[in-house]
């Protein structure tokens, strides 16, 4: 799949990860340092947000959707991921009243970004995608944004996290 950012294509490191596939683990980082992998959330449906970095327009209002969306999931837990440090999303999810998903940096090892073929080597940033994933670990839904300056279809990853429980 191409990918592009401002219009310009990008190198994707990793594989795609498709609807059907077991969701791959990865290691990330929590706003205090702590490691978060996607067993932690074993036996839970999950929403993996992903955004190049939470100051920015487009990733603002993505965290921000999916935040608000939290509180309408019963047993849906919302992860958001970017390559931002975990000190920089701590303050930006304070400042921006963020609390129903956990937001989480890649920025160490790129784990997650090459585990679900979505870092773009160019950058050092992850693409804009969503992917959902069942309590089963399989992954249910997936949308790797074409344009990353664009917004991912909210609607869609919502319906399908529903339809995963």
């Amino acid at each position: 799949m191409a990918i592009t950012f401002k219009g310009n294509p990008v190198t994707i490191l990793g594989n795609q990860v498709n609807v059907g596939d077991k969701a791959p683990d990865f290691t990330v980082l929590a706003n205090d340092l702590s490691e978060v992998t996607l067993a932690d959330s074993k036996g839970k449906v999950r929403i993996i947000s992903v955004v190049p970095s939470v100051d920015t327009g487009v990733c603002d209002e993505q965290t921000r959707r999916f935040n608000e969306e939290a509180s309408k999931l019963d047993g849906v837990e919302i992860l958001t991921i970017s390559v931002d440090l975990p000190f920089a999303q701590k303050r930006w999810c304070a400042a921006a009243g963020v609390d129903k998903v956990s937001v989480l940096s890649d920025h160490r090892d790129l784990s997650f970004g090459k585990n679900y073929g979505i870092a773009i080597e160019e950058l050092r940033l992850l693409a804009r995608g969503v992917f959902v994933v069942d309590s089963s670990d399989t992954v249910t839904y997936v949308e790797y944004v074409p344009e990353v300056t664009n917004h991912p279809n909210y609607e869609a990853a919502l319906e399908a996290a529903k339809a995963a429980k």
